[in-house]
């Protein structure tokens, strides 16, 4: 996949069928309007997401920037689906400002030779938020482009979002989050050294430190599974600070692999968490945390962490 990343200054070579927006969690929504461009590749045009950076919410303070997948993730997950060009457009006070009708006729169609266009139907773009869907339709017969407008796609009776899903990640209701992202909700980085208590204890962990943008659910323990190098393994893993064996606040993921001996440290693994078992919790000593450590791993065993 190619990626267009800190400039407004481009052109692509081929033509282009094209999804708008955020896609932060790559969700059921967003994965509708990249079926709808990847139907297009198959018919001969290169399929291009186009999202902004930072996200409008982020620029104009309305977002703490607590992001459902990093930019890393987002990437990995886009190719894995079959885009061709990710296209992260600067976002500034400036490039905010460019009046609509000029962003479809001299970006979209001019610089990326869009020939499709797939988009929700709540679109807002251009100065002001004043582009929509109203526009696009407009536009489209003039400039030879095909607009198609997705609906919202619901679970629930309620609409799929990117704010409904960050709910339910606050809340620690990762099968829920699960349902609506169409996947499982996932935390991915470099294994890194940990204090290796969990070693002395019996129970050897792999450790990452998630980046200071990604949202976390509550601190506690959690039925999951970790993917490494293209083989799953199930797993428990700990969200939060460890305190009964650290005063350190640093926030990390801690998990147990089943089945799993070998040393890691620096691999990039993703840790898919599945469902909430309990908060993390202060211990009185070593030995109370390695039996609670001991129930953990049995519950998972036998096969708690798939329900």
């Amino acid at each position: 996949m190619d990626i267009i990343i800190g400039t407004t200054e481009f052109e692509l070579e081929q033509q282009t069928a094209v999804a708008i927006g955020k896609f932060d969690g790559v969700h059921l929504g967003h994965r509708r309007l990249l079926e709808e461009i990847l139907v297009k590749k198959e018919q001969g045009l290169a399929a291009c997401v186009f999202t902004f950076d930072p996200a409008p919410a982020v620029l104009f303070g309305a977002s703490d920037g607590k992001e459902l997948t990093t930019r890393e993730e987002k990437r990995r997950q886009l190719e894995m689906m079959g885009v061709d060009i990710l296209i992260e457009f600067p976002l500034s006070y400036e490039t905010a400002a460019i009046l609509p009708d000029v962003f479809v006729r001299e970006i979209l169609c001019g610089r990326m030779g869009m020939e499709f266009l797939a988009a929700g139907v709540d679109i807002s773009f251009g100065d002001k938020g004043a582009g929509n869907a109203e526009l696009l339709q407009r536009l489209a017969p003039e400039l030879d482009f095909e607009v198609k407008l997705i609906d919202k796609v619901t679970v629930g009776g309620r609409e799929v979002s990117s704010t409904y899903i960050r709910e339910q990640v606050e809340m620690g209701k990762m099968d829920k989050a699960e349902q609506l992202l169409g996947m499982p909700y996932t935390i991915s980085g470099e294994v890194v050294h940990g204090n290796r208590i969990g070693r002395t204890l019996g129970f050897p962990t792999v450790n990452l430190l998630p980046p200071a943008n990604k949202l976390l659910p509550p601190n506690g323990v959690y039925y999951s599974e970790v993917i490494y190098k293209g083989r799953s393994y199930a797993a428990i893993s700990n969200i939060g600070t460890k305190p009964t064996v650290t005063r350190d606040a640093v926030m990390g993921v801690e998990s147990y692999l089943y089945d799993f001996e070998e040393e890691i440290y620096g691999e990039e693994i993703e840790v898919r968490l599945h469902r909430f078992k309990r908060p993390e919790q202060r211990f009185e000593n070593l030995d109370a945390l390695k039996e609670q450590l001991k129930r953990d791993i049995r519950d998972g065993e036998m096969g708690q962490f798939g329900d």
